[in-house]
């Protein structure tokens, strides 16, 4: 009997352990302060928290929100009505134009390589598995692209088990 209560506590511990990363790891996602390694570090240091189960459940809640962060930028008001407007006619004999220039042409050329497969897909899983380029700033510019919703949801996925995990694991040599 005694057995069986501790091995209902311990499953029901393990859920627990997987809701809180879930939930630290979607508001890690939005809020950048939030740092959903040094969670896994310290999951893993203590003892108190299982690491793997804290890498999978970061993984998810950070998967979570990305994706929530992407659909927001991909149906905000107004986005699916809008029409492609021209450029404004920038004065180039200035710095303030040639830059406005060049923000625009480096801008188009991000949302027509995260739109392509041969490039968006290498892109967030380097981001989301190493952190370069900023996987924020993919979610956004991934939102504006015509890359797909699922696409972006499985590439952010294994990317971020893979990085949790192997820091856990890590974490869980020593």
């Amino acid at each position: 009997m005694a057995t069986m209560l501790v091995a209902h506590s311990l499953e029901v511990m393990w859920v627990w352990q997987l809701a809180l990363a879930v939930g630290f790891g979607i508001g890690s996602a939005v809020i950048p302060v939030m740092n959903a390694e040094a969670y896994v570090l310290g999951a893993g240091v203590s003892g108190a928290l299982d690491p793997v189960v804290a890498a999978i459940g970061v993984s998810v809640g950070q998967t979570i929100g990305k994706v929530a962060m992407f659909l927001a930028v991909r149906y905000r008001p107004g986005y699916a009505t809008r029409k492609t407007k021209e450029p404004k006619a920038v004065n180039l004999s200035t710095r303030w134009g040639r830059f406005v220039q060049w923000n625009h042409d480096v801008s188009k050329r991000l949302l027509d390589a995260m739109s392509d497969r041969r490039w968006g897909i290498p892109v967030t899983l380097l981001s989301a598995s190493v952190g370069i380029p900023p996987l924020y700033g993919v979610a956004l510019i991934g939102g504006a692209s015509r890359m797909g919703v699922v696409t972006f949801t499985l590439s952010v996925l294994a990317g971020r088990t893979a990085r949790f995990v192997l820091l856990a694991l890590g974490v869980s040599l020593f």
